[in-house]
């Protein structure tokens, strides 16, 4: 198997990189286990934030900051399958890249759909999306990208040796995820996921403990500036 050399691939670093590939399928499994008790379409979707607003707002959100936090990862994988099958590595790391756009597009339509619940109502709300459902727009183009970006970066994980044999199988179980607005939980996209930690997950800690841990000093800097600019952008947002 490969391993990452920081030095050969500085964006986006070891420590990003390998944060990445342990975290982002975990929050992405918690949110799909949030939602599962409830049914895949979209009514009953909106009719559990109605009645477990934090609940589904939890779920959603997880799985959204998951989503975010794929990109450092799917370039990690990206890269080290790169060393021997590049081909590979671009297609299938840059239509994973696409499709991820195309998730973030639709959770911003699925927190528009539950401030609607608050403001309009829940038959209300229902009937509006129920009327703009599939209504076409130009992210609509990048659905597909994703569930065959899954597949190509797993064959490309599986000729590069970056992966072992059920590593290779987990990532393409990532192709089985729906995509699409207001999207429940149900048990394959709890495999989905779940296949996903299996990929990822193990990938992620050899990046981390390959290569030597910073000093003390530098480390605990590192963190508080990055939770002050956390909380900046934090601050920002809800000001907007």
């Amino acid at each position: 198997m490969n391993t990452f050399e920081e030095q050969q691939f500085p964006f986006p670093g070891r420590w990003l990189g390998g944060i990445s590939l342990v975290l982002a399928p975990v929050l992405l499994l918690a949110g799909e286990l949030l939602k599962f008790r409830f049914d895949f379409f979209f009514p009953a979707q909106l009719s559990a934030y109605q009645s477990h607003p934090t609940l589904m707002f939890t779920a959603y959100s997880l799985f959204l900051a998951g989503n975010m936090l794929l990109w450092p990862a799917i370039i990690t994988l990206a890269n080290l399958i790169g060393r021997t099958k590049p081909m590979w590595a671009v297609w299938g790391g840059s239509l994973v890249l696409f499709g991820l756009f195309a998730r973030t597009f639709h959770s911003g339509i699925n927190h528009l759909a539950f401030q609607l619940v608050n403001t309009l109502g829940l038959p209300k709300a229902t009937e509006v999306v129920a009327q703009s459902y599939g209504a076409f727009h130009i992210v609509s183009t990048l659905s597909g990208a994703i569930l065959f970006g899954w597949a190509v970066l797993a064959v490309g994980a599986w000729l590069s040796g970056t992966l072992p044999p059920w590593g290779v199988v987990a990532l393409a179980m990532m192709s089985a995820l729906m995509i699409g607005v207001l999207k429940g939980g149900t048990v394959m996209s709890v495999i989905a996921t779940g296949c996903a930690c299996v990929a990822l997950l193990p990938l992620g800690i050899r990046v981390l403990m390959h290569g030597s841990m910073p000093p003390a000093r530098i480390f605990w800097g590192w963190l508080i500036f990055s939770s002050a600019v956390i909380g900046l952008f934090f601050f920002l947002g809800q000001a907007g």
